[in-house]
């Protein structure tokens, strides 16, 4: 391989590094599991379009979205205990 193959080599390896880590930033939260709400709430033997059905897709939308809010929130409390403490690692 010649020598100025290497160098392009490397920085393509890492480019694909860093853009696999951005691709999986924002996915479904685990703790929801990635479960479909239509067939969480059909299962549960709700109606689809009664008020009990409605209430529970509004539930797993709230759920949903505390779980996102505490992953982005751990994240900038980590960026900012890391800007905090540079001396530890």
């Amino acid at each position: 391989m010649p020598l100025a193959t290497a160098p392009r080599l490397l920085a393509v390896a890492l480019l694909a590094i860093a853009l696999s880590a951005c691709s999986a930033r924002y996915q479904t939260p685990i703790a929801m599991g990635g479960d479909d709400d239509d067939a969480v709430c059909q299962s549960r033997g709700l109606a689809v379009g009664s008020p009990e059905y409605v209430a529970c897709r509004k539930d797993r939308d709230v759920q949903r979205n505390a779980a996102t809010s505490r992953a982005d929130r751990r994240q900038r409390d980590l960026g900012e205990y890391m800007l905090n403490h540079p001396d530890r690692p």
